[in-house]
Parts: C-alpha cells; structure tokens; sequence
C-alpha cells in the first residue's frame, strides 16, 4: 500500500492508502503499485482510480502526478468524485463549450474551448452519461 494525495488550486482535496492507483498521461494509461520507481508526468483531463479493497473514481483536469518513496502526489486543475458531479450543470457546460468551439468568432480561444468540453464529457462519462 502507498499514499495517494490530491491537491487542487482550492487546497487539499483528498488522501488515501491505496494498492493501486490508474492515471491518464499524454502517454497513455499508467498504472502506478507500491514502490513504483520515482516518476513525474503530466495528467491528462480524465478519470482516474484508486482501489484499496475499494475502487474509486475521479473526473480530474490537467495536472501533475510526482510518486516518491511511496508517495502519490497529484497536482491538478480539478478533481471531483462521482457523487460530487452535478450531471445538470455538466450537461450545461458540454453545450456552452460546443457552442464556443462552432463559433465564428475569431476571439473564441478555441484550446480553451475544448479543454472545457473534454472536462464536461469526462464528468458525464464519470456519471455514465456519456
């Protein structure tokens, strides 16, 4: 078992002893055990897990994942479990980002855009919603 702790630009989110925890890097998948070799790595806006007997979920937005000495620390944008996700206010989200990507508008930051729609999908997916 290792430690795994979450931190968002709020403050700290969440910390748990976990077996495993399943991350998202623009890589790919990665799944970091105990006594994992030390590694840095960008997070991906997705959903990541953590099982210790238990699984559980999170919708995450871009971050940084840093594991040392069994010691899981991630950074992110956002993080928010399951139960916390407001399908309504996801939905609503999805449909303003679309709109903003289909925008003729040339002051439309259209990374922006998408990142917030891939925030959105990534909550409803979470939700199964999508």
């Amino acid at each position: 078992m290792f430690r795994v702790r979450i931190v968002t630009p709020e403050g700290f989110y969440t910390e748990d002893e976990v077996a495993i925890l399943n991350i998202v890097t623009p890589e790919g998948e990665m799944g970091i055990l105990e006594n994992h070799i030390p590694v840095v790595a960008s997070l991906e806006i997705s959903i990541i897990s953590t099982d210790n007997g238990t699984r559980k979920y999170y919708a995450i937005g871009e971050g940084t994942l840093q594991f040392q000495n069994n010691l899981a620390l991630l950074l992110v944008d956002s993080c928010e479990a399951e139960s916390e996700i407001d399908v309504e206010r996801a939905l609503e989200a999805e449909k303003r980002a679309e709109k903003r990507i289909q925008s003729e508008d040339h002051r439309v930051d259209l990374t922006r855009a998408q990142k917030a729609l891939k925030r959105a999908r990534t909550r409803l997916k979470l939700r199964g919603r999508y």
